[in-house]
């Protein structure tokens, strides 16, 4: 009887551990899998002190099934405290289909150092795509050390 306690034991703490490697695994294939076809791509390329405030790089790619004519995005500032320092709205003018555009930003009174993370919160314009299309297709990166949700 004790044997069988014993082997159950380490059938259950065989699963167990297998569950957490594939659990790691599955996160890791996420983490690195590319964006979906059907996707609207914003990176946060960079930050950048400037003599107004700090200049705001993104690398944006459309690949949704239609040209976007004009779009802008509503964007959430947060700072070290967890609480957004401010919100606006920034025009990333045309997105041709399958094109990269870069788009800058020089935003006054923000230190760029103070900035802990950008969060786009909506999509007040989004003319070309079928209507939610902008916001539903978001995939959103940071090549910086500030993350950039969507």
């Amino acid at each position: 009887m004790l044997a069988a306690g014993r082997f159950a034991t380490f059938v259950v703490g065989g699963l167990m551990a297998a569950g957490s490697i594939f659990s790691a695994y599955a996160q890791d294939a996420a983490a690195a899998a590319p964006a979906p076809a059907n996707a609207l791509e914003v990176e946060l390329n960079a930050l950048t002190p400037s003599q107004k405030g700090c200049m705001m790089t993104f690398v944006a790619l459309n690949k949704l099934g239609s040209p976007v004519n004009k779009i802008s995005f509503e964007l959430a500032f947060f700072n070290d405290k967890n609480t957004v320092e401010k919100i606006t709205v920034f025009d990333f003018r045309d997105l041709p289909q399958g094109k990269k555009r870069v788009r800058q930003f020089d935003m006054p009174n923000v230190k760029c150092e103070a900035v802990t993370r950008i969060l786009i919160n909506d999509t007040p314009v989004c003319d070309g795509p079928a209507a939610g299309e902008c916001m539903k297709g978001l995939v959103t990166r940071s090549q910086i050390s500030v993350p950039f949700e969507g």
